[in-house]
């Protein structure tokens, strides 16, 4: 994960706890009681997707998991691999990342932490037709 990143989500948490707070000692700690649903979501949020952002490989597909989100990314449908340092938002703690094209005109971004692995693990269980970033057949 890159360490920006980690702070800008740490810093949405603690600003979240921190509003919780300040309304709790200046207004009422019922209404502190009533925000705490979101407190626990603006809390809870960024350390889910900080614990929770993995990408696994089975036989047939890449499944990408961050906090509650899922996505299925048949290897089958996988058309290119190319890396990428898009900051649009996606599954993907680091701005080092990995842009897959599959399907009809879908996209996702991922960044694994072992990046070479990953690679090699995923050409490894391509059928043959997507490219890669050098432009050879997976």
């Amino acid at each position: 994960m890159d360490w920006w990143l980690r702070v800008v989500l740490m810093a949405a948490a603690a600003a979240s706890t921190f509003a919780i707070v300040c309304l709790a000692v200046t207004e009422s700690p019922l209404q502190a009681v009533a925000f705490s649903p979101v407190l626990l979501l603006s809390v809870g949020m960024p350390v889910w997707l900080m614990r929770r952002t993995t990408y696994t490989l089975d036989a047939d597909e890449l499944l990408v998991r961050s906090g509650p989100l899922r996505w299925h990314v048949p290897l089958r449908e996988i058309r290119a691999i190319r890396s990428t340092r898009n900051p649009l938002s996606s599954p993907a703690l680091s701005l080092d990342r990995l842009r897959i094209e599959y399907g009809d005109h879908r996209v996702i971004m991922i960044s694994p932490d072992d990046r070479v692995r990953f690679l090699e693990e995923l050409r490894r269980r391509l059928p043959g037709a997507a490219s890669t970033d050098d432009g050879a057949p997976a």
